[in-house]
């Protein structure tokens, strides 16, 4: 589904460059951003010094968020002091925002941190993820969520890498054939770039409404 939004004016802060509000397109910064190996600057839509916050390629529920350091680095003692402190102040920043936003009543907030306890991008990065009574009934109850983040659809490296070769292959496609690409239809799939960035550019507005932006 996609969103509509409204980006309301608010001064750039020193460590962000903010694009003009309005500019259809165009990412929340010119920085490039990268998650692991990955280029995810059109997903992002919070920034600070250290820390940065993106909307998920295939979220689990509604809502479900990452937040990462920007320096990559693959386990949490790899972290500076600093950067633990920036990381859980962004955190709860944007916890609070999504909370508001995807009307949910609790949420969880995980770090798998290393490749044993299910990391499968070698990044620091923190899923919150809003929760709503009753919202994984149909899937066995509350504690269904942990099971699915263990599950092939949270598989993040592996949903980044196959992105990144099926837009490749699109595009050869397409050049061959001249034509567009067709939508994708099932919620399921991971999401294309377009409603990521969409999704990206009107949580950014409401964490300006925070006073976060």
């Amino acid at each position: 589904m996609l969103l509509e939004f409204r980006r309301e004016h608010s001064a750039a802060t020193a460590t962000i460059t903010v694009q003009q509000s309005g500019a259809e397109g165009m990412p929340i910064t010119k920085d490039v951003v990268k998650f692991g190996t990955f280029v995810v600057t059109s997903q992002v839509f919070h920034l600070t010094r250290l820390s940065f916050a993106i909307v998920n390629l295939k979220p689990l529920l509604p809502g479900h968020v990452l937040v990462s350091p920007r320096r990559i680095v693959p386990r949490f003692n790899d972290l500076s002091a600093a950067e633990v402190q920036d990381l859980f102040l962004t955190v709860q920043r944007v916890s609070r925002m999504v909370e508001r936003v995807f009307s949910a009543t609790s949420l969880n907030i995980a770090i798998q941190d290393g490749v044993d306890a299910g990391q499968s991008v070698p990044h620091v990065h923190a899923h919150i993820i809003p929760r709503k009574k009753l919202d994984l009934e149909h899937k066995g109850g509350t504690d269904a969520i942990y099971e699915m983040m263990e599950s092939e659809d949270a598989h993040l490296g592996k949903q980044m890498q196959q992105k990144e070769e099926a837009t490749q292959a699109e595009l050869v496609k397409n050049d061959e054939r001249g034509r567009f690409p067709a939508v994708d239809n099932d919620s399921r799939k991971p999401r294309s770039d377009k409603d990521m960035q969409i999704e990206a550019e009107w949580l950014a507005g409401e964490m300006a409404k925070d006073g976060q932006a």
